[in-house]
């Protein structure tokens, strides 16, 4: 999963020609880094269907405000730069498929 930053936000996840999963979260929330093995998982699951970026909400916080994060983890899936799905905290790779599968 690749780390990007606020100024790559726009290339990297709006103008995007594939769908992005966003996940918004912190070095030091423990939930978080639960959450990095399902999500490498998926990476591997769809991996030329999306891609997965991370951001650290203390490095964007302006971004992570604008996109309404409220706790992390919180994933956003970007669709034609438009954010159709999220889910927040610790999710199971099963729950992840379920809830944005049907927008890849």
């Amino acid at each position: 999963m690749e780390n990007i930053h606020r100024e790559q936000f726009d290339e990297k996840v709006l103008k995007s020609s594939i769908p992005v999963m966003v996940e918004f979260g912190a070095v030091w929330c423990g939930p978080c880094k639960r959450m990095e093995p399902e999500l490498e998982k998926l990476a591997q699951l769809w991996k030329d269907r999306v891609r997965l970026v991370h951001m650290d909400i203390d490095e964007s916080s302006d971004l992570a405000v604008s996109m309404n994060v409220m706790s992390v983890p919180t994933i956003i899936l970007f669709v034609n730069g438009e954010a159709k799905q999220r889910a927040m905290g610790y999710q199971p790779m099963d729950r992840l498929v379920q809830k944005f599968e049907a927008y890849l």
